[in-house]
């Protein structure tokens, strides 16, 4: 009464044996999809870390070099910036691992709360009561009045444009291991499984366990079993398409780096345009927020301080080397596996699974 390894010769199989085997195949093709994703995926994790790793660190450069502008420029102001500094770059680095935010609300965001530091530390100094209220104000109004010219649309324009790459890779990848994922949780059919317990199991019915499947033989019985895996051939050559791009755009003139590095510079000119049309802001705000109290005798003036170009550090020179090597190793190695499931089947059927050496092997039905 065997269901698939029915055979003419006498069987030492029994109905549950096969079950037995039906249960064997399940699990041994699972763990063969899985050990074959098993280097592709650690790949592909291994440089979503590295790349995450490498971006730190050229956020980590940038928000020290922010930083630096403020103790350094505008004294002032340092302490009560550094939180603002901070969140700047805290969504910047969520925007790239894919976070529902925008590159624009996260700087339009920080000019906000910085309006008020410049307004009351740099541009009106005496300044004393600087209440919840007033700088409330002075937020809304940054909004309207424009304090910083057209330097924080630029650094908007900037970011947007230079980090965009950067989120989409991050995005990608991230969808690379889902589609990886996929494939080892396939269900097999039952055909299949029958067909694979014919191929690996029903020779033992003969006492034939040494004996394995012949290559053509077992090619055809994974390429059916394997057809819906086998379909996402072109959606993975067009994945691998579309890293490629994407790591061209991200290498494309350095901008990443550039953009990253050039935040400090950005700022500095946003605030220094701030300062000298200080008397029209402050007529402006006048009207809007009303007067403050202020003390007599501080002038604006005396803390404009002009900031020279910092030179680039080795730091954030290895950062940008670490990104620019870690995208050329994952790229060549993502082409590599660029035919990864259209030779799904010939990999399995790789190894010890098939006789290669000798002309003796199972065709399904006898040995040839």
């Amino acid at each position: 009464d065997l269901q698939i390894c029915q055979h003419r010769a006498p069987t030492c199989c029994t109905k549950k044996m096969e079950e037995s085997y039906q249960a064997a195949v399940r699990r041994e093709r699972t763990q063969s999809i899985q050990a074959l994703n098993f280097e592709l995926k650690y790949m592909i994790v291994g440089h979503i870390t590295a790349f995450q790793e490498a971006f730190e660190s050229l956020l980590r450069f940038a928000e020290n070099r922010t930083s630096s502008l403020f103790e350094t420029a505008y004294r002032p102001m340092a302490r009560e910036a550094a939180e603002p500094v901070k969140e700047l770059f805290t969504d910047i680095s969520l925007y790239i691992l894919g976070a529902e935010t925008t590159v624009e609300s996260a700087v339009l965001r920080f000019f906000d709360s910085l309006f008020p530091l410049v307004y009351s530390r740099l541009i009106n100094p005496g300044i004393t009561d600087l209440s919840e209220d007033y700088t409330e104000c002075l937020r809304l109004t940054r909004q309207d009045i424009n304090p910083f010219g057209h330097y924080s649309k630029n650094m908007v324009t900037e970011l947007s444009k230079s980090l965009w790459a950067s989120r989409m890779l991050s995005r990608a990848l991230s969808l690379g291991i889902e589609v990886i994922n996929t494939t080892e949780h396939a269900a097999l059919s039952k055909e299949c499984s029958r067909a694979l317990v014919r191929m690996q199991y029903c020779p033992h019915c003969q006492g034939l366990t040494l004996i394995r499947p012949c290559v053509g033989y077992c090619l055809n019985v994974m390429r059916g079993c394997l057809a819906s895996v086998s379909e996402l051939d072109a959606q993975w050559r067009e994945f691998i398409s579309t890293l490629e791009y994407l790591i061209n755009e991200m290498a494309a003139s350095h901008e990443l780096e550039t953009a990253l590095s050039g935040i400090w510079s950005s700022i500095n000119e946003a605030i220094l345009h701030a300062q000298l049309n200080g008397p029209q802001l402050s007529a402006t705000v006048d009207k809007v927020c009303g007067q403050p109290k202020q003390q007599e005798g501080n002038l604006s003036s005396a803390n404009i301080v002009p900031v020279k170009e910092v030179t680039e550090t080795q730091a954030f020179v290895m950062a940008h080397t670490s990104l620019n090597n870690k995208r050329r190793e994952f790229i060549n190695y993502m082409r590599r596996s660029r035919t990864f499931y259209a030779s799904i089947a010939e990999r399995l059927c790789d190894g010890d699974l098939v006789m290669r050496d000798s002309s003796t092997c199972w065709n399904g039905e006898d040995v040839v």
